[in-house]
């Protein structure tokens, strides 16, 4: 039987893949409340550039493993890829719990990475696939309202149990089940999506780009494949910084590790749920209006949290960060179906990922330096004008990149340039 595009017709394989990217975020979600504080309490480590380290080692690895997925899906098949990953997650949680120095810890956020860069990228990319090009807005906002939501319920849970049980090892035991069930989910249930592409592809004029042209076209020459890309480095940058500081930045204010848990859970939470509208809103209003709007939005929430010293304060920071991610997160991935030829697209969501996730390790080092120099504030500060900044060159270069009816194919002898403007 021909595969079918599109949400409804493939409604049980799509929820699948949703239900796999939560297990997905969750793994990520187990060091979001308490990893800070663990390399401040138990590893003696004082300079806030040396905390961060882990999120530099996970932004490195995951961003170089999520171009290698995305040629790998190309090549060797979604699913096999997806497996992969799952197997290298099994040991993460188990190093975290028994790391007897910070190098073990730096080691388990480079496997970490490599596996996130595997699973979550592949999910992403299935789930293209199998919504064709008329609801990938919708798509992409249900797989990072999976994704993210289960980030927030993962450090509520490792708060919490961190509070009650202290940082090591009963909070982590958590992963061990997530990397099992999503395993599992992944080995017997998931289906690959390549025939679906197959299909999309047929629809299309023929398009052959080797691997370097992608790579330029992705993050340089074609202007609005390079927005989306920076755009993406830079609300990861924002996000590195989240994850390093504002458990540091909450604890100086005297928050304890409940505080510090809901507060860590608030900004992925809004950020989840908000996707949930954002993605739909996409493909009825557009994607370079919700781009825009939502990097200046991330630079509000961060000056709110920069200014403020109590906990509701630091909440509303937190929730305005979390709703304009929402608004550019999803948006972003469709931009990128919109642009790329189907035989092409999960190379270039591989490109764009290897940009969007290098922004951890830029904000963790461009954050602890300025906080090691200056003080938390000021690496608030600073982190929030480079958000108003990429904004800013979303509005100057991108042009809107959905479509509202889909053009004719173009003739094989059409430039390429011409061949990335369907949406």
């Amino acid at each position: 039987m021909s595969p079918r595009l599109g949400l409804r017709a493939n409604l049980p394989q799509f929820a699948l893949l949703v239900l796999v990217n939560a297990f997905v975020g969750a793994m990520v979600g187990l060091e979001r409340a308490i990893l800070p504080a663990l390399a401040e309490d138990e590893f003696g480590l004082a300079a806030r550039s040396a905390v961060l380290s882990f999120i530099v080692v996970f932004g490195l690895t995951k961003a170089a493993t999520n171009y290698i997925a995305g040629r790998l899906s190309d090549s060797w098949g979604r699913k096999a890829v997806l497996v992969g990953g799952w197997l290298i997650a099994l040991p993460v949680p188990l190093l975290l719990m028994w790391a007897p120095t910070w190098g073990w810890i730096l080691a388990a956020n480079a496997l970490l990475g490599i596996s996130q860069g595997l699973t979550w990228s592949t999910t992403v990319i299935m789930k293209i696939d199998l919504a064709g090009p008329k609801q990938r807005g919708l798509a992409m906002g249900l797989n990072e309202f999976a994704g993210y939501l289960a980030v927030a319920l993962s450090a509520l849970g490792t708060g919490y149990l961190a509070a009650r049980y202290g940082l090591r090892p009963e909070p982590f035991w958590l992963g061990v089940g997530f990397a099992v069930i999503g395993l599992l989910l992944s080995v017997f249930l998931v289906r690959d999506t390549r025939g679906h592409v197959a299909k999309e592809a047929s629809a299309h004029a023929a398009s052959s780009l080797s691997a370097r042209d992608v790579v330029l076209r992705t993050s340089f020459t074609d202007r609005d494949l390079s927005a989306v890309s920076q755009a993406g480095f830079v609300n990861n940058l924002n996000d590195g910084m989240a994850w390093g500081l504002f458990p540091l930045l909450w604890a100086g204010a005297g928050m304890d590790l409940r505080q510090i848990g809901w507060l860590a859970a608030t900004y992925p939470a809004v950020w989840g749920l908000g996707q949930l509208a954002t993605g739909a809103a996409s493909d009825r209003l557009g994607r370079k209006g919700l781009i825009v709007g939502g990097m200046f939005l991330q630079a509000v929430g961060i000056a709110v949290v920069a200014r403020a010293s109590t906990f509701a304060g630091f909440a509303l920071g937190a929730a305005l960060l979390g709703a304009g991610t929402a608004m550019v997160y999803p948006t972003l991935l469709a931009a990128i179906g919109d642009v790329a030829h189907p035989t092409w697209r999960a190379s270039a969501v591989g490109v764009y990922r290897l940009w969007r996730d290098s922004g951890y390790a830029a904000g963790a080092i461009i954050a602890g330096l300025v906080a090691d120099a200056f003080g938390l504030e000021a690496a608030l500060w600073a982190i929030a004008a480079l958000t108003a900044a990429s904004g800013t060159l979303v509005q100057l270069r991108m042009r809107e990149t959905l479509r509202k009816a889909e053009p004719p194919a173009a003739p094989l002898d059409q430039p390429p340039a011409a061949l990335n403007t369907k949406g």
